[in-house]
């Protein structure tokens, strides 16, 4: 068997843990659910590779599964809590450039390419999962982006 790539740490775990719901065992018995941590850690596969779910390793929780455990949890708002979380601690490390951050959330797509003659392809609409973190990074970038414009803006009219 071979090992693959660790996506979490054990302190990035402990942090995470918490956050999720406990999952009881159905009185009725049956197979008990999949582990939490392997099916964040297929999420992480999925979203760092850019792979399709089908594309998941075996070594991981089956694709539908972690598909539906990132559904329910984005539903319940655990993704969001969680991506909270880690925001606020990073800006806590003074580990965020909040100089580098879109504040509108407005970005220049790429060209594709191609040629004029063939069909266009359908373009895809980011998941929900996407509009989620960016609503939540920009509700914590926003406020902080303001106040760095506000500061730059007075120290230069201090100068004039």
């Amino acid at each position: 068997m071979a090992l693959r790539e660790v996506l979490l740490t054990d302190a990035q775990w402990a942090k995470i843990q918490p956050l999720l719901p406990q999952r009881p065992r159905s009185s009725r018995g049956g197979r008990p659910p999949a582990d939490d941590r392997e099916c964040f850690e297929g999420i992480l596969w999925v979203l760092k590779t850019g792979a399709r779910w089908k594309d998941l390793p075996r070594d991981f929780p089956s694709p539908s599964t972690c598909w539906r455990r990132m559904n329910e949890w984005a539903d319940t708002g655990v993704l969001e809590a969680i991506w909270t979380a880690f925001l606020d601690e990073l800006n806590d490390q003074q580990l965020l450039d909040w100089d580098e951050v879109f504040v509108d959330a407005s970005f220049s797509p790429a060209k594709k390419g191609g040629f004029a003659s063939e069909k266009p392809s359908a373009e895809r609409e980011p998941s929900g999962c996407f509009w989620l973190m960016a609503r939540v990074f920009l509700w914590h970038a926003g406020p902080r982006v303001l106040l760095l414009q506000r500061s730059r803006w007075s120290k230069t009219s201090r100068r004039k």
